[in-house]
């Protein structure tokens, strides 16, 4: 009996989680943001018109299969860098859309185009992909 008087019940120490959690939110938000910077597609020469708040935009989610086609300010077709005509931008949207069920196809055309130039490269997209095809705008 005499034993029992000596010991104490020490309380459990005590572990602060928020400073650790603060931490891992911030390097995962800093991943975040560096893939979805890092993922972007991006064309040389073409800058895009802005999306001026109109409510008809719509956000793509980022894990869809995108095959992304520019039209310079000259006017010249471009697939990942390079320079092609009308019949193989048709060869490559039809194997892309053929090859990915759920991806799109995006037209990132330059602002300087008159919008009649880029309904032509349209109406071709359209014919070879029909709903799959969506304009570029920048926010």
């Amino acid at each position: 009996m005499a034993f029992r008087s000596r010991h104490r019940a020490t309380p459990a120490p005590t572990v602060n989680l928020v400073p650790m959690l603060d931490v891992l939110m911030s390097v995962l938000t800093f991943f975040i943001v560096m893939a979805m910077t890092l993922t972007g597609s991006r064309l040389d020469r073409i800058a895009l018109p802005g999306a001026g708040g109109g409510e008809g935009a719509i956000a793509l989610p980022h894990n869809t299969p995108q095959l992304v086609i520019g039209l310079t300010a000259a006017q010249e077709i471009v697939i990942q860098g390079e320079v092609v005509d009308e019949a193989e931008l048709a060869t490559v949207m039809g194997a892309f859309l053929a090859a990915e069920p759920e991806g799109i196809v995006i037209l990132n055309a330059d602002r300087s185009l008159d919008y009649a130039e880029i309904t032509e490269l349209l109406t071709l997209m359209g014919n070879v992909g029909g709903d799959r095809v969506s304009l570029a705008l920048q926010n």
